[in-house]
This record gives C-alpha cells, sequence and structure tokens, in this order.
C-alpha cells in the first residue's frame, strides 16, 4: 500500500505540477490593548470580529515560496525582518520567496511605538506584548500552509466593480486640491483620477475539486469601520460569506489593490450606512462579485514557479534639525489633553520617521514602524517583489499606500497574462505612495509621503523590470 501511494503521489505531481498549502490562524489583539488607524489611540474595549492571517505555501518542482495576508493597517519594518528570519532558520522557504501583505484594515492593532508610548500603562504593555509575539504566529501560520501541501488545479476569475469605489482626491472651483471634501459639496469640480473596477479572483482545488483556497485581490481602502473594536473590515466580511458558501474549511486570503487616493465616498450621494452595516454592505457586493467570477473562471496552467525582489533606494527631502526638534515637541503632545492640530501631526511624523540615527536596527523601531534609511542618510530603503506562476499569472508586492495609477501603469506593461498587485507589502512601512502629478496637487496623501516627487514611479520601474525577468527568464 505504501509503494502505491508513492506512485499516485508522483503521477499526481505530474498532471498537477503546482502543490499548495492553506492555512488561516487568527491574530486578533487582547482587548485592552490600543487600536485604530494609522494616527489611531483607542483603547480596545471588544471585538466586532477577529483578525486572520492567511498564508499560502507554493511548490513547483522543489521551488518554494510562501504569501501572507494580514488583517493589519500596515507591515511594520520589524515585523517583516523578524517574521524573514524565523522563516529562513525553521522552514523549508527561503526568505527571499516569502511575500507579507497587510490588508489595511483600520480596525486593527495601533502598532507605532511612538503613539504607543503616549498612551502607556497596561494598553502599551498588552500591545508591546502582542507586537512580540506575533512574527511566532506569522511562521506558524507558514508551517501550517507548508504542512497542508498538496497538487491542486488552479484557475482564475475576474469581475468590474464600480458602484462601491471612488477616488477620494478633487479639483475644487477655487483651483485647490482636496482629500475627502464632504458629500454634495458644492464647491466639488471633478475627481482628480481614475479608479481601478478590476477585481481578480484566483482558486486553489484540490485534485478531487474540493475548494481549497481562494485569493481575492480589490483596490478599496478599508477605512469604513473605526471605534474601539477590532475589525477586518469589509475583507473579513468577504471571508465570512466565502466560507458560509464553501465551507469553514476555504482560507480565502483577501488582498488590497493600490487604493491610496480610493475610498467608499460617493460624494454625489448623501445616503449612506455607518461603519458596520456599510462594511456589511460592500463586503457582500465584493462577495456576489467573487461569486460571479468563479463561475466564470479559466483554468490556469502552472508548470514553474519564480520569485523575485528588488531593494528600491527613494530619494527623501532633506530634514532640518531644527524642525526635528518641533516635531518631537508635536508628536510628545499627541493624544495628551491638548493635542495639536492633525495638519501638524502629520508632518511631524513624516520627519521623525525620515531623520537620520546611527544606530541599529533596534534603536530605530523604538520610535518608527518605517524602513531604514540609506547610511548616507538621503533616501529610504523600500522593496518589490514579484511572484510568476508560469506565464498566466503574476503576484506583485508593492509597498505603501500606493496610488491605484500605479498599479494601472504595472499591469499595462506587465507580460503576464494576469498581474494582481497587492500593496502594503516590501519589506515595511512607507506610508502612502502618491505618483508624479500629485505632488504637484498637494494634499493630505503628498504631506504625508516620506519621499520625493517620482519616488511612486521608481518603485513601478523595479516592479516592471522583475516582472520582465523572470518572465523571460
Amino acid at each position: 500500500m505504501q509503494g502505491f501511494t508513492v506512485t499516485q503521489q508522483k503521477s499526481l505531481e505530474a498532471e498537477f505540477p503546482l502543490q499548495v498549502g492553506a492555512a488561516s490562524l487568527k491574530i486578533t489583539p487582547p482587548i485592552g490593548s490600543v487600536m485604530g488607524n494609522s494616527y489611531g489611540m483607542n483603547i480596545s474595549e471588544g471585538i466586532h470580529d477577529d483578525l486572520f492571517a492567511k498564508a499560502l505555501v507554493f511548490d513547483v518542482d522543489g521551488v518554494k515560496a510562501a504569501f501572507i495576508a494580514l488583517d493589519l493597517i500596515s507591515l511594520p519594518y520589524g515585523l517583516v525582518a523578524e517574521t524573514r528570519e524565523l522563516i529562513a532558520t525553521q522552514t523549508e522557504i527561503p526568505v527571499e520567496n516569502l511575500i507579507l501583505t497587510a490588508t489595511h484594515c483600520h480596525a486593527g492593532p495601533q502598532m507605532n511605538p511612538r503613539f504607543l508610548k503616549n498612551i502607556g500603562g497596561e494598553a502599551e504593555k498588552k500591545s508591546l506584548e502582542y507586537l512580540k509575539q506575533l512574527p511566532e504566529k506569522l511562521l506558524k501560520a507558514i508551517q501550517m500552509a507548508e504542512a497542508s501541501l498538496q497538487p491542486v488545479k488552479a484557475s482564475i476569475g475576474s469581475f468590474y466593480e464600480e458602484k462601491v469605489n471612488f477616488n477620494r482626491r478633487f479639483l475644487m472651483k477655487d483651483g485647490s486640491f482636496r482629500t475627502n471634501p464632504g458629500r454634495l459639496n458644492p464647491l466639488i469640480k471633478r475627481a482628480m483620477g481614475p479608479v481601478d473596477p478590476l477585481g481578480s479572483v484566483v482558486l486553489f482545488e484540490t485534485t478531487d475539486d474540493r475548494p481549497l483556497a481562494v485569493l481575492v485581490n480589490f483596490a478599496l481602502h478599508p477605512a469604513i469601520v473605526g471605534g474601539n473594536q477590532f475589525s477586518a473590515d469589509f475583507p473579513g466580511v468577504v471571508s465570512q460569506l466565502m466560507e458560509k458558501s464553501f465551507g469553514e474549511e476555504l482560507v480565502t486570503v483577501y488582498t488590497n489593490g493600490n487604493s491610496g487616493n480610493i475610498n467608499h465616498i460617493d460624494v454625489q450621494n448623501n445616503s449612506f450606512l455607518e461603519q458596520y452595516e456599510e462594511s456589511a454592505r460592500i463586503g457582500t457586493i465584493l462577495a456576489a462579485d467573487v461569486m460571479k467570477a468563479l463561475s466564470s473562471r479559466r483554468p490556469l496552467e502552472i508548470n514553474s514557479l519564480e520569485v523575485a525582489r528588488m531593494e528600491v533606494a527613494i530619494p527623501i527631502p532633506n530634514i532640518d534639525q531644527q524642525k526635528v526638534i518641533w516635531a518631537e515637541g508635536i508628536l510628545d503632545r499627541f493624544g495628551k489633553s491638548s493635542p495639536p492640530n492633525f495638519g501638524d501631526v502629520v508632518e511631524a511624523w513624516r520627519i521623525i520617521d525620515l531623520k537620520s540615527v546611527n544606530k541599529e536596527r533596534i534603536a530605530r523601531e523604538q520610535y518608527t514602524t518605517t524602513v531604514p534609511l540609506k547610511k548616507d542618510g538621503n533616501a529610504i530603503l523600500s522593496e518589490v517583489q514579484v511572484m510568476g506562476f508560469g506565464s498566466e499569472l503574476a503576484l506583485v508586492g508593492f509597498p505603501g499606500d500606493a496610488f491605484v495609477e500605479l498599479s494601472l501603469a504595472i499591469r499595462l506593461k506587465s507580460p503576464f497574462t494576469n498581474t494582481i498587485v497587492c500593496e502594503q507589502s516590501g519589506n515595511g512601512n512607507i506610508s502612502y505612495v502618491p505618483d508624479r502629478k500629485a505632488f504637484l496637487e498637494g494634499g493630505y496623501e503628498v504631506n504625508s509621503a516620506r519621499f520625493s516627487p517620482g519616488g511612486g514611479e521608481l518603485l513601478v520601474e523595479g516592479v516592471q523590470k522583475l516582472l520582465i525577468d523572470i518572465f523571460y527568464d
């Protein structure tokens, strides 16, 4: 019987070269820890719905790679670095063959050490302990997925959705540019950019047609739910509805496309639902879109797996030491009884993230989640990643809260039949990633950006080079 099993496995691998393992692991922080969006500092009082790490491990002819999506707002550099170190020592997956991505949900844990310090007390202790344990949890999720590797069939579908996603940057009648200027604002002239209506759905099924995992990608800011209860927002709703349809064993890996300038607010409509109701509405619409896409999916022929990554040094503006002192004072007051105005907080956080320090990585991680600077202090060291499955599918790990124009440019010039861009990836947080045009317009996203004009395009060029390299390898 044992010999038969081995022979059968070899024949399956010949017929189905791609092996996939999938796992889902709960990563909800403890109640009483600090939560919120990028700048949020609420102490959590409950759990509306759990946060998860969703892991996929791939193997084609001995080449292994892993992809893991996290219900977090972003990826702290330290989290990525520590997780990669664990993967390198405790799995058979090369560290360079790992892509981590965050869904960018805004009702997850606050991870900025500076903001946690401002809260202090038991809430800070709980948050720091949670963050300390997170790399081990991610390792466990990947190990669980690796242990379940099996030959699979892969297929892909797509959908077009334009009723829930809107560009949030507007040209006003006075010539200024504003982010989210308000519903029915009579001073709005027009939106200043496109949306990406394309959603992608990749289904992995066992050889006996049992759904194992589905990867969903759509570009929409998961910034609907706030408050003081943890929630995965509408990506969590999509996952819940997929499990109801296919069973709890299905692992739904939701990934966010570039949506730094895309959200759910229709400024032409003053009728809307609040938070959880709106999140449920949008999640239900997208889940229905996914189901329709699956009904017309087409098979993927995957005979090879190629993975590559590239460090991209992005130039930054000069930071004056006097501005650093000012910024330290602003952030010290943030979250206190007489807080500074929000615009000053945005500027101060950007300055602190870009100050040069001649210390080890661990020292930098005491005040920022942002990727390191070059030794000369003139650039931040970001990263792009690609994972190519044959010639028909590529997954792209793109850093930051990136503008939709950048992923549209990547897809336009990709040699792969299907290219799925996942933001909030790479080697860690870099905040907003506007395109060059936006720097001429200004606004919140540009004020938040950690780099000089053209940095987003440098990242796109890096992705395009990697895609061409692995396609023609």
